[in-house]
């Protein structure tokens, strides 16, 4: 039966691993990404979930242990966060090139030194190359739905790959908020699709995967891999509207588009800020400006020709980065200048840097940020990237 429950962020995607029936998790702990897996074996200790859970002794392994399960044919979850994430990284890469759907939901943390267990983007976003499909949730809500359909999207035979769904540490982690959950009965339904497997390792059926390949053949692996992540944006896209018929809740498939197509300035975000650039906008609209917030929900594959679409009449694009790549500046601002290269009418693009180690990016931020960029529009400055609430003591 259907239920709205008030849990966390962690809980939220425990609940959405045992409604998509995963066969196999392999757990490490660390903060602030442990409640998940603790729930979900709490889950599996009761009854309430028929899997296999383990513990290993590293992110890395607990990782090698999902690519050997899913190499199985399980249906496998893991979860990490930060220096757990990085310490997966080999097998990060190996799992998609093995064409693997295994789901993971990476609680975003700054890296150390100096030490943090406070939220930032940078470890998810260093992972944008490996071939994994990367989400970013705005509330638990989105967390809960997008774990279920990552499985759809992952699955597909058309895509084979893995997927992350980063949510920010302690905002969305550790706060709880109402979060419906439907009836295991819909989510079955839901993910009946049967899965085209390319190989299943069976010991009655032996086969090689994964060895040794030359150079006349290893370019097309890549490029199958490469046509599979563009193919995926179909398959997000139309995952999200069947979700929608299913359940009511639809969160913008690629991008979710507030009050966009008309701005004269749009804010481009991710993750759990958006609600307060969504608020910041309104308060401006109010008071006369064309204001709008372009969510990114998929980082990977990147949706350059959806952004062009919903911006295509900004005059400015605000680029919120709550990471850090040294020497170049914001990941996503760079990411967002390339998507409009081609363009003969192209935004002004300007960055801020913002949020890093957990620091608070507030309401008020925002509306500064819209306004500096109707300042940029006005002096016909030439953008480029500035840092929100620095300490005097450093500049």
């Amino acid at each position: 039966m259907a239920q709205t429950l008030v849990i966390n962020g962690n809980h939220a995607a425990a609940y959405g691993a045992k409604l998509s029936k995963v066969q196999f998790i392999s757990a490490y702990p660390i903060t602030p990404q442990t409640v998940i897996v603790e729930r979900l074996a709490q889950m599996v200790e009761n009854g309430e979930l028929n899997a296999k859970f383990i513990r290993v002794e590293s992110e890395h392994s607990a990782l090698a242990a999902c690519i050997g399960a899913a190499s199985a044919g399980l249906r496998t979850f893991t979860a990490t966060s930060s220096h757990g994430l990085a310490y997966m990284h080999e097998m990060i890469i190996w799992a998609a090139g093995a064409r693997l759907p295994i789901v993971m939901p990476v609680v975003t943390r700054a890296f150390a030194p100096p030490w943090s267990i406070w939220d930032e983007h940078t470890d998810i976003l260093l992972e944008r190359d490996t071939g994994w499909i990367v989400f970013m949730a705005e509330n638990n809500q989105e967390v809960f739905d997008t774990i279920i359909q990552a499985y759809r999207i992952a699955e597909n035979e058309n895509v084979l790959l893995p997927v992350m769904i980063g949510m920010d540490a302690f905002i969305l982690s550790h706060t709880t908020t109402p979060v419906e959950i439907p009836d295991q009965e819909l989510v079955d339904d839901f993910l009946t699709q049967e899965s085209k497997r390319p190989f299943i390792l069976d010991p009655n059926n032996p086969i090689t995967h994964g060895s040794l390949t030359y150079p006349e053949w290893y370019m097309e692996f890549r490029y199958l891999l490469y046509k599979a992540m563009i193919d995926a944006k179909s398959v997000i896209k139309d995952t999200a509207n069947q979700w929608t018929k299913l359940t009511g809740k639809y969160h913008g498939d690629l991008i979710d588009c507030y009050k966009c197509t008309d701005a004269d300035v749009n804010i481009i975000t991710i993750g759990s800020p958006s609600g307060d650039a969504k608020e910041a906008a309104d308060i401006l609209r109010s008071e006369g400006y064309r204001t709008g917030v372009i969510r990114l929900r998929v980082i990977r594959p990147f949706p350059s020709e959806e952004l062009r679409q919903v911006a295509y009449n900004s005059k400015v694009l605000i680029v919120v980065d709550r990471n850090l790549s040294p020497g170049i500046g914001g990941i996503l601002l760079n990411e967002v200048k390339a998507a409009f290269q081609t363009m003969k009418k192209q935004p002004l693009i300007h960055g801020f840097i913002a949020g890093l180690g957990g620091r608070d990016i507030t309401l008020q931020n925002f509306i500064s940020m819209f306004k500096r960029g109707y300042e940029i529009l006005e002096k016909g400055e030439e953008p480029g990237i500035e840092w929100i609430n620095l300490r005097k003591e450093v500049l």
